[in-house]
């Protein structure tokens, strides 16, 4: 898949958000009083239907939930057909 990295990097976050919500016992409703985002949103994230939520949009709700979140970037070769010509990539 194209996005896959997008994908992957959504479902870490997921994963994070649902810690958190499980840890402190915090209901759909809960949450959206305490962070002030969309019920919707944290419906999304339980059912992990990402379509229509972004990353930034993720970071923000761990953010509002008194977490941070840090990020190691390692960035790998891909096969040569996925690469950028030559004059794009200097």
């Amino acid at each position: 898949m194209p996005d896959a990295d997008v994908r992957q990097l959504k479902a870490i976050l997921a994963a994070e958000i649902i810690k958190m919500l499980d840890r402190n016992e915090l209901s759909v409703r809960k949450a959206r009083s305490l962070a002030g985002i969309d019920a919707g949103d944290f419906s999304r994230i339980r059912n992990a239907d990402f379509r229509r939520i972004s990353v930034e949009r993720m970071v923000a709700i761990i953010n509002r939930l008194g977490s941070r979140v840090e990020v190691a970037v390692r960035v790998l070769k891909t096969n040569p057909e996925n690469r950028l010509p030559k004059k794009l990539s200097d």
